[in-house]
């Protein structure tokens, strides 16, 4: 069955076809096949998504390229399947290498019984395979590793620097002034260059190096079962078949259908976004579609052992495990390139046809006057290379990599120069939950005992307003108490210090740390109370219990575990201090606590315990007890969180939370942090989001506040439905599962502490201490530096345009040139590069993150700031003509009169810098900018430059300029510093 998803672009469409998913041969023959087509371009298949992205010529329907696919269709099942005839019949090396790698099957192993996954993989769980055997499937299948992430290498990095359309441009400029003769002019534009990709190089390579030093080292052996023995072999070497042993603590080599278990925890956070560690267990599940975080019989690659121990046969290695496909969808998600990237671009454009104009202008104008064909061409050429702003590349550039340089010190590494300015546009912000906005790691949230509900906080144990000392208090020291003692976690001291190392799972360490915030010694108590027997949970068991001598002859029993289960087992509680019969009117109180701290997504705990008199062999020991109350746990939000968000929505940026948890957890999740921009909090889960197509996701994608239950590939979907619907959008993560969206947003955000290195290696900014408030240095930098770029944009465009008003006026008049080539050129160097730097450098407004993001689509310098560049040149080309005319009256068309000219337009200019500070503010408003230094300096500096000019001969004789007296220094000084004042006192009318 053939689906049209998206056909509204002309020469390009996108089908679903339901036989795809999972069928590489399919994959294969269709991009073979259609490619035959004359009237298709490319094609582009995923077996994950199902879709086939089709670009054709753009007189073709969309619907005769769906007959093509619907006739390919055809031909694949009339060939049974396979790849195509001409690779059955006649196949090359590599179809056989292909074919080969793709021979491990696919099936729903989570829907058959371990005996039968074990028979169908020809394996045994005592035996295993036999090293013959597993060194044939090696052959066959291929080393259980994923293809590595192609890395930014340093010629590529180096070759970036250079496609932009205004570096491009000023490459053809040079290459003419070569043609022609000016080969001074040609080694200063390749000059100005070369700086701009050596600091563009410099900046991001360095980026490169951190980001890579931050990699995990993965283990490089797995334990399994070969011939009959257990046997440590190289990871790489696992092959389908194998029988995985899993411990405590060691990551999953492959992904694997479990066999046996005790009381095995896996942390697939990394993979789905579930927070809370899974139990695994054997049982077959039912039904065709099981989502991938509910497979409770399977386990996956890179994913962790929390504890217990347990067998599993190996389903799938490399490439076609669940992190290889993910890996298959990073391949496939495309960058998009950033508003600034396309803004110089657009610039740059407009420059090119600006300049090829001019050209044409002035040389028409100088042939019918009867000048000079040469010299006229060579007149056209320098004013063509004058309406280039040198300056632009360089003053994009250093101002992108000094944001770089400050980011670093805040310990934020952006792998790209555009990368800030990006975040600084973003719209639309994507946040992972687990180890994004929460620490990824329980914690003790609230508990409740016999009639108080303790909010635990910061290590503090409040009710009401009041922090209480829990040594004061019999219920909740008790509760602690056996707390710690029913727990497996071991804990110890770092080098005889006051701090204690635990070590086990999340939910039970979490206990531990709230023992330790309490003040109780846990390993003094469990010396006092040493451990006799202990009681793991099992399939239809949802507590643990534990057994502890204690200084009389009884023996306390600890238990902890389903709320439910364990009040079942108590006919009595502590209240007030007492132990007192559990009447049903307290059972049901406690039940509707235990349902309130469930409503809020807490994971809940009841905790009680008892004495016996010996230690028996069946479970007679769990009854009789004594409920203590309930603990309430949650992966904690991260500090600064909740302010964070507020923060974002103050910016004008929307958030959208996107997790693996289920939709209880996510919605309490987002309530707490007030993630909410609709009076109602809007929430979509996957099993909904499935059934959209991408038009309607991409046009309900805005009004969604938490998407809950998400995937890898639904991540991707949700990050180009955003960007659809025309937001730029930024995707924060850690975890292998966020690869995808992180690469296809326009600015992906990793974690660099805790998070995978496949998130970091597609990341465009890397967290290097995952602290997620430093996003909004981010985005004020990003805004700031946007808005500085284009201050330098306005001024570069206003001078330059000056310099074609004046050279085009005197041309047209006929009084002759008022500046030659080389002190064109002189000129924009001058008065380009570090005066637009100092431009570039200007301190944040004060409002920056109080005014919503800009619309990426509109141009760096608006129709409406046209007029005004317009006026500001003509204000300083009148200006300079007027001082050129004096000299023309006084001299004569002379270098004399040439000299006033370039001069005055030399001064003009670099005082036009400090017109440009602002849009608004002027010299003579009350309320002042911040100083800039920089700006002062290179005004300053600059001057010095051109007064050198004038003092020394060398550079005197280059330009051709003449000496001037003290009259024409007036002139020059009353005719640079006139424009300023009318530019500067017409702001607050315009």
């Amino acid at each position: 069955m053939i689906q049209i998803i998206h056909s509204n672009v002309k020469g390009r469409a996108r089908y679903k076809i339901d036989e795809l998913y999972r069928s590489q041969s399919l994959k294969i023959y269709l991009e073979r096949s259609l490619a035959n087509y004359p009237e298709i371009i490319s094609v582009a298949a995923n077996v994950l998504t199902s879709n086939i992205l089709i670009i054709f010529q753009p007189d073709v329907s969309y619907r005769k390229i769906a007959y093509f696919i619907d006739k390919a269709l055809s031909g694949y099942k009339d060939k049974a399947g396979f790849t195509d005839v001409k690779t059955l019949v006649h196949p090359t090396k590599k179809d056989k290498l292909t074919l080969s790698k793709q021979e491990q099957k696919t099936e729903n192993w989570y829907l058959m019984t371990a005996d039968n996954v074990l028979q169908s993989l020809n394996t045994s769980h005592i035996s295993g395979l036999s090293n013959e055997t597993a060194n044939k499937y090696l052959n066959k299948y291929g080393k259980n590793l994923l293809s590595a992430t192609v890395k930014r290498s340093e010629i590529s990095m180096l070759i970036e620097q250079f496609k932009s359309l205004p570096v491009a441009l000023l490459g053809v400029a040079a290459g003419i002034s070569i043609f022609t003769g000016g080969i001074i002019d040609a080694v200063v534009i390749l000059g100005v260059v070369g700086l701009n990709a050596t600091i563009g190089y410099i900046t991001e390579s360095q980026s490169e190096r951190i980001i890579n030093s931050l990699k995990n080292r993965s283990e490089k052996s797995t334990w399994a079962i070969r011939d009959n023995k257990l046997q440590e072999i190289p990871t790489e070497n696992v092959v389908v078949g194998d029988i995985l042993v899993l411990k405590p603590g060691s990551y999953i080599a492959a992904d694997a259908r479990i066999i046996e278990v005790d009381n095995l925890t896996i942390d697939e956070s990394a993979l789905t976004g579930e927070s809370v560690p899974v139990s695994k267990n054997p049982t077959l599940l039912h039904g065709e579609d099981v989502p991938l975080a509910d497979r409770l019989n399977m386990i996956y690659k890179g994913t962790l052992v929390i504890n217990g121990q347990g067998l599993a046969a190996v389903v799938a290695t490399g490439k076609f495990t669940e992190m290889g496909k993910i890996q298959q969808l990073v391949s496939e998600a495309t960058t998009t390139q950033t508003p600034l990237a396309k803004q110089l671009d657009q610039v740059g454009s407009q420059l090119v046809f600006i300049s090829m104009g001019l050209c044409g202008l002035v040389f028409g104008m100088g042939v019918l006057r009867g000048y000079n064909l040469l010299a006229m061409l060579q007149s056209s050429i320098s004013l063509a290379v004058a309406a280039v702003p040198e300056g632009l590349p360089t003053i994009a550039t250093t101002t992108l990599a000094l944001g770089i340089r400050d980011m670093r010190k805040n310990k934020v590494i952006v792998r790209s120069l555009n990368a800030v300015e990006a975040l600084g546009s973003v719209q639309t912000i994507c946040l992972d939950k687990t180890g994004t906005l929460t620490e990824n790691k329980m914690s003790v949230v609230e508990i409740v005992t016999d009639s108080k509900h303790i909010q635990v906080r910061d290590g503090e144990f409040i009710t009401g307003e009041k922090i209480i000392n829990p040594y004061t208090y019999n219920e909740l020291l008790k509760l602690i108490h056996v707390a710690i003692l029913c727990n497996e976690s071991e804990v110890s001291k770092k080098n005889d210090a006051d701090e204690y190392l635990v070590t086990g799972s999340a939910t039970e360490n979490a206990l531990i740390y709230t023992a330790i915030s309490a003040g109780v010694d846990v390993m003094a108590l469990k010396e006092k109370y040493p451990l006799l027997q202990t009681n793991l949970r099992s399939e239809n068991r949802n507590l643990m219990s534990t057994i502890h001598a204690t200084h009389n002859c009884q023996q306390m029993v600890a238990v902890k575990g389903n709320p439910a289960e364990v009040l079942q087992l108590c006919h009595r509680w502590m209240k007030n201090g007492e132990v007192v019969p559990l009447i049903a009117e307290d059972r049901q109180k406690i039940e509707i606590e235990n349902d309130r701290l469930a409503g809020k997504a807490l994971r809940v705990l009841g905790v009680a315990y008892g004495y016996i008199e010996e230690v028996e062999n069946n479970n007679n020991h769990e009854s009789d007890l004594i409920w203590l109350g309930l603990v309430g746990m949650a992966d904690p939000i991260r500090k600064g969180a909740k302010e964070l968000i507020a923060d974002f929505h103050q910016a004008g940026i929307n958030t959208v939370m996107i997790t693996g948890d289920q939709s209880p957890t996510a919605y309490a999740i987002a309530k707490e942090l007030e993630l909410n921009r609709h009076p109602q909090l809007e929430i979509l889960d996957s099993n909904n989001l499935n059934n959209l197509t991408p038009e309607a996701l991409a046009a309900l994608s805005d009004k969604v506040d938490v998407f809950a239950r998400i995937s890898p590939s639904n991540k991707l979907q949700i990050v180009q439905a955003l960007q659809t619907s025309g937001k730029v959008v930024s995707m924060t993560g850690d975890g292998i599962n966020d690869a995808p969206a992180l690469k296809a947003a326009q600015v992906g955000v990793a974690m660099g502490k805790e998070g995978t290195d496949v998130a970091r290696e597609v990341a465009d900014i890397v967290l290097e201490d995952d602290r997620l408030e430093t996003m909004m240095i981010a985005v004020s930098r990003g805004r700031t530096i946007y808005n500085n770029i284009r201050k330098s944009v306005h001024f570069l465009l206003a001078t330059n345009l000056s310099e074609i008003m004046v050279m085009t006026t005197a041309t047209a008049v006929g009084i002759g040139e008022p500046l030659n080539a080389i002190q064109l050129l002189w000129l924009n160097l001058v008065t380009d590069i570090f005066p637009g730097l100092s431009l570039a450098m200007e301190a944040p407004e004060p409002d920056v993150l109080n005014q919503p993001p800009r619309n990426p689509n509109e141009p760096i310098i608006k129709n409406t700031d046209f007029g005004r560049i317009v006026f500001e040149s003509a204000v300083i080309s009148i200006s300079t003509l007027a001082a050129y005319g004096y000299g023309i009256f006084k001299y004569g068309i002379s270098p004399k009169a040439s000299t006033l000219a370039f001069m005055t337009l030399t001064s003009g200019q670099l005082l036009h810098t400090i017109s440009s500070r602002s849009e608004k503010h002027s010299i003579f408003s009350q309320e002042k900018l911040p100083p800039n230094p920089y700006l002062t300096t290179a005004v300053v500096g600059s001057f010095g430059i051109q007064i050198l000019a004038l003092a020394v001969p060398q550079l005197r004789s280059l330009l051709k300029i003449a000496p001037l007296n003290m009259v024409d220094t007036v002139v020059i000084s009353g005719s640079a510093l006139l424009p300023l004042l009318v530019n500067e006192g017409t702001k607050k009318i315009s």
